[in-house]
């Protein structure tokens, strides 16, 4: 008997239904098995070793699905940049037809690695993600997701804009318009409970290029959990104008144009919310390092204003906030008036500027290592939590200088790490 002709394997695939197009998944993947088009993500099967790093991050539950497939007819990422939705689990008498008869035993399941004992990054690489942590700081508070979900069959839930404000400073670099909006969305008397850190997912009107419903894209709610303004039903987002893709192309972005071009009373539809892991810690003790570029700073603004709140209240004590936020020039960067006037002693301001005429460029790891000193005991210290959000091209970045810090202090970093990950305290959300 030919023993190929009977492997099966678990094959992992994505629900193109369910997912939002985050990119968490390709971005977390440590060995490049997700990939995507303008239609679908999907997962190779020749690469795949079953690792499970992407399954806990996914906000939808999208990448959570598999198939037992022969392996020779296992499904290709050509085929699956096709589908529009999961084909159906083959049934032991499809199995039987493909040659493999799995009621006798004479199938060979594989699942290749385990997540224990899959294969390692090379040690000739960094890989960044392996430190983020995929679960909560131990006092956050309980989120609820996917409370309006994303299939045609499920339902979405309206919201009103009632505000629609720039943030950033009106002008032009070499690239284009630099034009990021702080939109405020009224739920009205509809539940849509969510904490600081977690993100909801918008769906523009029209089709898309095959004549499908637009998919959703995701964004960072911007706000504390009590609203943009306490005591409604709300909350905001920070979007930038999408003109040109990461390589500098000029493309218009299908939601982020349509969300910047809203007005005062226009609706629009939304899911989720999503997100279950970057959250707060709500302790007193505890200390919060931020560190984002551009509109990443969304979950970092709804972090700090949560925490002014309960400051303004009386009713958080201790606790230090750092932050570290970068962009091209001042002028780009969102709610840089408003981070100025901030008490001095509520939180420690520390901005980068890779483009600002006349002077070398700085990025967020350029500051974090020019603040070491101070660093190097909050990552020691069980009651500091790390999080970082913006462009996937920081995150490697960023979590070196962490290593870099901690190695300068005579911290052992593997431990160090380790923790981070396992305690809930270093959590990389980029795209």
């Amino acid at each position: 008997m030919d023993m190929t002709a009977t492997i099966v394997i678990k094959q992992h695939l994505i629900d193109p239904e369910i997912c939002i197009r985050c990119n968490t998944c390709e971005a977390i993947c440590p060995v490049g098995a997700i990939t995507h088009d303008s239609r679908n993500y999907v997962v190779d099967a020749e690469k795949c070793n079953l690792c499970m790093y992407c399954v806990p991050p996914c906000p939808t539950g999208s990448i959570d699905n598999w198939r037992t497939m022969p392996r020779i007819k296992a499904y290709s990422p050509d085929e699956q940049l096709l589908w529009d939705e999961l084909p159906v689990e083959l049934s032991p008498e499809q199995l039987a037809e493909q040659g493999v008869d799995v009621t006798a035993g004479e199938a060979v399941l594989v699942v290749a690695e385990t997540a224990a004992n899959a294969a390692a990054p090379s040690e000739t690489s960094f890989n960044s993600a392996q430190y983020g942590a995929m679960v909560p700081p131990w006092s956050a508070a309980h989120p609820y997701t996917n409370l309006y979900g994303p299939k045609a069959t499920e339902k979405t839930i309206t919201a009103v804009v009632s505000g629609n404000v720039r943030v950033t400073e009106v002008g032009q670099t070499t690239s284009g318009d630099y034009d990021t909006h702080h939109i405020v969305l009224d739920f009205g008397s509809l539940p849509f409970p969510v904490l600081e850190g977690q993100s909801i997912g918008i769906i523009p009107p029209g089709l898309d290029g095959q004549g499908k419903a637009q998919h959703a894209r995701q964004y960072s709610i911007a706000s504390p959990r009590n609203g943009e303004r306490p005591g409604y039903n709300n909350l905001s987002l920070t979007i930038k104008r999408v003109l040109e893709d990461h390589q500098g192309q000029p493309v218009r972005g299908v939601c982020s144009n349509y969300m910047c071009d809203l007005q005062v009373g226009d609706k629009v539809q939304v899911i989720g919310p999503f997100g279950a892991s970057f959250l707060i810690p709500n302790h007193p003790r505890s200390n919060i390092v931020m560190i984002c570029t551009g509109t990443g700073s969304a979950p970092m603004r709804g972090m700090t204003e949560w925490r002014r709140r309960l400051r303004a209240t009386g009713k958080f004590e201790g606790g230090k906030l750092m932050l570290f936020f970068g962009a091209r020039t001042q002028e780009e960067l969102p709610y840089f008036g408003p981070l100025q006037n901030l008490p001095k002693d509520f939180i420690d301001l520390n901005f980068a500027f890779s483009r600002t005429p006349g002077q070398p460029k700085r990025y967020v790891q350029d500051v974090m290592r020019e603040r070491a000193a101070d660093l190097a005991p909050l990552l020691s210290d069980p009651n500091t939590c790390f999080y970082v959000c913006g462009l996937k091209s920081m995150e490697e970045g960023v979590v070196l200088a962490l290593r870099d810090v901690a190695t300068q202090a005579g911290l052992d970093w593997d431990t160090v790490g380790a923790s981070l990950k396992n305690e809930g305290r270093l959590h990389l959300e980029t795209y």
